[in-house]
């Protein structure tokens, strides 16, 4: 992809719908950076505490109209949809060149119905889940774009505006397939954290003193770990496998029945038990052809 700004690629005009935590962010970065983005919420006068960003306009279709590229930061697919398709929506005044780019969490289906949406109407839709919601006014967010590199290199300077890193992740889905895979993985860890912390207080252990102690093992400092091993390509040799495997079988099995004779649920150990070889052989399950 391309690098390096020209006189078009400033002129870039910006669009941002939804104005919450997300989309008031992208808003107010972009204006800081002296690219002033057109924006619309369904909210009478959201914008109005926003800094430097200019009122919101009555309708979407004056959004589609003044921008070049619109960033949409809506809850779920359902308003993205009805935020494109309506009688007034951001379609409905679509003109050549027009790129879409959706900001929210949906699932990859949803991508591929929305990105057929604009299709049709000769709009170029890029999906591009973003991280770092809290620290979006401040060019806080990573923007993870799936969609042809011709589009994202002509979207790349509003992206660029308003993130501090932007990854292009591949074909269309491909960005929302990171932002899962990303999510699957907060969301997995927060809920073992849990599950560690039912298993301690049953014990009567103290959290702080849980938190004192994993924070100084390599077990809860580097969860990472055997990602980095598999990323770098690192086969791990069978019989590092195999006692891996037995250790995490001995140790789970005893989590297991401690959390049995406490009156404890421990959904994430039991799912995990069965999975421990393929965990440390890196084993993927094969894709279709």
């Amino acid at each position: 992809m391309t690098t390096g700004t020209t006189a078009s690629e400033t002129a870039l005009r910006a669009g941002v719908v939804g104005l919450g935590m997300i989309g008031g962010g992208v808003a107010v970065s972009l204006a800081r950076r002296g690219r002033i983005p057109t924006v619309y919420d369904v909210r009478p006068g959201i914008s109005d505490s926003l800094e430097g960003v200019p009122a919101q306009v009555p309708t979407l279709a004056e959004v589609a109209r003044d921008s070049d590229v619109v960033l949409v930061a809506v809850l779920d697919a359902d308003q993205a949809r009805a935020v494109l398709t309506g009688a007034d929506g951001l379609l409905a005044a679509a003109h050549p060149g027009l790129v879409v780019a959706l900001l929210s969490t949906v699932a990859i289906e949803e991508v591929r119905e929305l990105a057929a949406v604009c299709a049709a109407a000769g709009v170029d839709f890029l999906d591009a889940g973003v991280t770092g919601g809290t620290a979006a006014a401040q060019n806080g967010l990573t923007v993870l774009v799936g969609g042809p590199a011709e589009t994202v290199d002509r979207a790349r300077p509003v992206l660029d505006d308003f993130a501090k890193r932007v990854v292009y992740c591949g074909e269309l889905g491909t960005g929302m397939t990171m932002k899962l895979a990303r999510n699957a993985l907060t969301y997995s860890v927060w809920a073992a954290v849990r599950e560690s912390a039912l298993i301690a207080t049953a014990g009567g252990i103290s959290l702080s003193r849980l938190l004192e102690v994993v924070s100084d093992t390599d077990g809860g400092a580097a969860p990472l770990t055997l990602l980095q091993v598999h990323a770098a390509g690192i086969t791990v040799p069978e019989e590092r496998v195999a006692s891996a495997d037995l250790l995490a079988q001995k140790d789970l099995a005893a989590v297991q029945e401690f959390a049995a004779s406490a009156g404890i649920e421990v959904p994430i150990v039991d799912a995990a038990r069965p999975h421990m070889r393929a965990v440390y052989s890196g084993e993927m399950p094969s894709r279709p052809a």
